[in-house]
């Protein structure tokens, strides 16, 4: 018996310093700006919510375009878009969204708000509104996608046209689900993905979404890693992703009558080609360009590619001045 004591107190001690090894605690939002938030990146006051942002290009561009990340992203997956636009002309708003980058979680007048599409679509117009931009081309990703045409359907008279670059709408059943988002949605391990984050757990996540994952570098990885660190962003992800509901509203795409291009990876697994091609379907008059070697993110694997025909779609709408 007090051999087994003994073992059983070896064991503990063990396990005590393993996890005190693995732990990896949030990091305060002001340790990260220098890094993740050089120039043009702003901040602004939302309400009390710090809302990161870039606001690049021309003012007098007549029709902004605003960008909108996915799920675990930033406003960095738009810089190559954002960089090509600029040197079209184009005004480019970009930012991160409540829960995730360096906004973080709700707070202020927008404390206790739930992570949800309809919230994060009044976000966006409230944030337009202080920047005062009233009609402008919104497009997104994944979840900034849904955010798009969320924000379309509320307010049908600002939003000019829409791009649906990998977006979640339609109903659908994943092929393929990163590591880092089925560990957040596990009732006992997210409980410890708040305690916990390994560096390996977030680079095998974003292997996962790219279509050719020789393309995720280690300055990559470093960026979702250090962002999903950001204080409170772990928790928020938590209650984001129990929110989720594959196709809820998707009735209300139907009901968008604002030019579209849609934007998809061939190899895109979270979300696959085939909700892309329902976009199609539902959306009159929409436009779907597939990249056949290219994934979950194609604004992010092959910027100049994936933007290219956001160029010429542009230009229909609004010919250069």
């Amino acid at each position: 018996m007090n051999w087994l004591l003994r073992l059983l107190g070896v064991l503990i001690l063990l396990t005590v310093l393993v996890l005190s090894w693995l732990h990896m605690p949030d990091r305060p939002a002001e340790t990260l700006v220098a890094r993740w938030a050089p120039a043009p990146s702003d901040f602004v006051d939302l309400g009390g919510q710090i809302v990161h942002l870039r606001d690049e290009g021309p003012r007098d561009d007549p029709l902004p375009v605003v960008l909108v990340h996915g799920t675990s992203a930033s406003l960095h997956t738009w810089e190559g878009w954002s960089k090509a636009l600029v040197r079209q002309g184009r005004r480019v708003i970009s930012f991160d969204l409540p829960a995730f980058g360096l906004t973080g979680p709700f707070t202020g007048r927008w404390a206790g708000e739930a992570y949800h599409g309809d919230t994060y679509a009044r976000f966006t117009l409230a944030l337009l509104d202080q920047l005062r931009v009233q009609r402008f081309v919104i497009g997104g990703n994944s979840l900034g996608g849904e955010v798009a045409w969320r924000t379309a359907h509320a307010a049908p008279a600002r939003v000019a046209a829409l791009v649906l670059v990998d977006a979640v709408g339609p109903a659908f059943v994943p092929e393929s689900v990163p590591l880092g988002f089925t560990v957040a949605r596990t009732p006992v391990l997210r409980t410890l993905s708040e305690w916990t984050l390994p560096r390996e757990l977030v680079e095998e996540s974003v292997r996962n979404v790219y279509g050719d994952p020789a393309r995720v570098t280690p300055a990559l990885v470093d960026r979702y890693f250090e962002l999903t660190l950001r204080e409170g962003n772990r928790a928020a992800l938590v209650q984001r992703l129990a929110l989720v509901k594959s196709g809820e509203h998707a009735e209300r795409i139907g009901t968008l009558r604002q030019p579209t291009l849609i934007l998809w990876g061939g190899r895109d697994r979270l979300v696959p080609p085939a909700v892309g091609r329902e976009f199609q379907r539902l959306i009159p008059g929409s436009r779907l360009v597939e990249f056949p070697e290219l994934g979950h993110v194609p604004q992010e694997e092959d910027p100049a590619r994936s933007v290219a025909p956001v160029l010429e779609f542009l230009a229909s709408l609004n010919p250069p001045r």
